[in-house]
């Protein structure tokens, strides 16, 4: 890689650490792309050279967090174990930091209302690719003998990204999802298993 390439991402990086920080300490609407440049220690201008707008730094903070849930997810599924175990694992690794941090923020629920408007087309891409990875994985899965599917692969995938969504949405904080996460893969895996 050139070095112009590693210097750009460097600066990229720190843009998105940035933009992220600044989100979460002032919530979307408030902002600005002046604390994000400041964040980055930047100017302005040189940050306008990278990104248009908050919008498209927070198209990019989303689109990051769906690469790293679905790497994050196939990893906790190929693990190994038993299957309440890999879903507990998956869901957490889905949650992970981007999720704590937007749930421990006070502008949470700014965050994720953001999310609807500014990436609407990401977030849907997102879960359908989380889904994916459920569905082939509980397909696998049911091939091994580990499992049995009570319906087919892509409906149960899809009732399972609706879950950790909606408990998302509704969690009361942190802590709470995590125990509702730990719950719901629980439920899931031992209903998948006949345990």
């Amino acid at each position: 890689m050139a070095a112009a390439d590693t210097d750009s991402n460097s600066k990229q990086a720190a843009i998105l650490a940035s933009g992220w920080q600044a989100f979460a300490t002032y919530g979307f609407r408030k902002t600005s792309m002046e604390d994000i440049a400041r964040g980055a220690g930047m100017s302005r201008p040189a940050l306008y050279l990278h990104y248009r707008n908050k919008d498209d730094i927070y198209r990019h903070l989303v689109r990051q967090y769906y690469d790293d849930a679905v790497a994050a997810v196939e990893a906790a599924l190929s693990d190994g174990g038993p299957v309440p175990e890999r879903l507990a694992a998956a869901f957490a690794a889905q949650g992970g930091a981007a999720v704590e941090a937007m749930l421990t923020s006070p502008h949470g629920m700014e965050l994720l209302d953001a999310g609807k408007s500014a990436a609407a087309e990401i977030i849907q891409q997102g879960e359908a690719r989380l889904a994916s990875v459920y569905a082939a994985w509980l397909e696998d899965a049911a091939q091994a003998g580990l499992l049995r599917l009570p319906g087919p692969a892509t409906d149960l995938a899809a009732t399972i990204a609706a879950a950790l969504k909606g408990l998302k949405m509704t969690a009361p904080d942190y802590p709470g999802y995590r125990a509702r996460v730990a719950l719901l893969a629980a439920m899931i895996g031992d209903g998948l298993t006949g345990t």
